[in-house]
């Protein structure tokens, strides 16, 4: 009996690693988040041109899709524009191939094994024929004039009714004749502003924009920061279809300047509201606003030290 306790050191430190529980040690993988782009020039660009779609008239809803824009209806029979046209509407097929093969292959309705790649949609430009081209023309032949609306007019739009955006005409060449397929501000052959309207997309875009700018750390802590978002939005909803692709490809930057104008105004009106105020306040004897009680702390502390510094000169 004494002979089974008659064990070492070593064997009983064996007999308690048999006994313990094995401890497994769980390693959790973290994934890397993936970064969200919420706005990106080529979505702006594509809900603008819906926008904008929605003011004009067409003989056939397919020539809505412009390839090229021009200033002049001459510069449609250039062949350097047409080449322009032919690698843009060569760009834009095979987008839409890749996307309709991308959401075959997300939606499980493609037989392919793995995930299309935009390089194998290509398509060659010069097999597109120039009659299948449509040319945007910016012009103001078909717009109604508006004599007196500006004092001194400074440019071709001031002769004309303010519109939302510059207009144009669509054109295409058939038989070696350029032949119109459509115009903007006209429903149902007459010159009309109303029938159109921002897409519903569009416009969330603007309110998404306008939230992510109000949160900056220069914006957010003021107490009118709705104020601005308001106005914002205003001016969005005013200026947003006047981008102009002809100039650029960049939306987001010019919607961004929109913004940053608007809340800049709001800030330096009240700014103003709040100087007049603490001054009515300061000659009737009351306190003025926070602000202002630090900002003539700030200044006493300022003529302070220039005074103890003339002093030090001055020994």
């Amino acid at each position: 009996m004494d002979d089974i306790f008659d064990l070492d050191d070593d064997d009983m430190d064996g007999l308690i690693l048999e006994d313990e529980p094995e401890v497994v040690e769980e390693v959790i993988a973290v994934a890397p988040v993936k970064k969200v782009n919420y706005l990106n020039n080529k979505d702006m660009l594509k809900e603008i041109h819906k926008s904008k779609n929605s003011f004009c008239e067409y003989v056939d809803p397919k020539y809505g899709d412009y390839d090229v824009i021009v200033e002049n209806q001459s510069d449609i029979f250039d062949t350097e524009v047409q080449d322009r046209a032919r690698a843009a509407k060569a760009a834009r097929m095979a987008a839409a191939a890749f996307e309709i093969a991308l959401d075959d292959f997300i939606n499980g309705k493609s037989t392919r094994k793995d995930r299309p790649k935009l390089s194998e949609f290509k398509f060659d430009p010069s097999a597109i024929s120039v009659d299948d081209l449509v040319f945007r023309v910016l012009t103001f032949d078909h717009i109604p004039l508006a004599p007196g609306r500006k004092k001194k007019p400074k440019s071709t739009a001031d002769n004309y009714i303010k519109l939302n955006f510059y207009p144009f005409k669509h054109f295409i060449i058939e038989n070696g004749v350029a032949k119109e397929v459509g115009k903007s501000h006209y429903y149902k052959g007459k010159f009309s502003l109303e029938h159109g309207s921002i897409t519903v997309k569009l416009a969330k875009m603007f309110i998404l924009m306008v939230n992510k700018y109000s949160q900056r750390g220069n914006w957010r802590g003021y107490t009118y920061i709705d104020e601005m978002k308001g106005q914002s939005l205003l001016q969005l909803s005013q200026m947003g279809l006047q981008f102009d692709e002809y100039k650029s490809d960049n939306p987001f930057s010019y919607y961004t300047a929109c913004v940053s104008t608007s809340f800049t105004r709001v800030f330096n009106l009240e700014k103003k509201n709040q100087t007049l105020r603490d001054d009515l306040l300061i000659d009737s004897g009351a306190s003025p606003s926070f602000s202002r009680q630090l900002a003539v702390e700030d200044e006493i502390r300022r003529l302070r030290e220039e005074a103890e510094a003339e002093a030090k000169k001055g020994e």
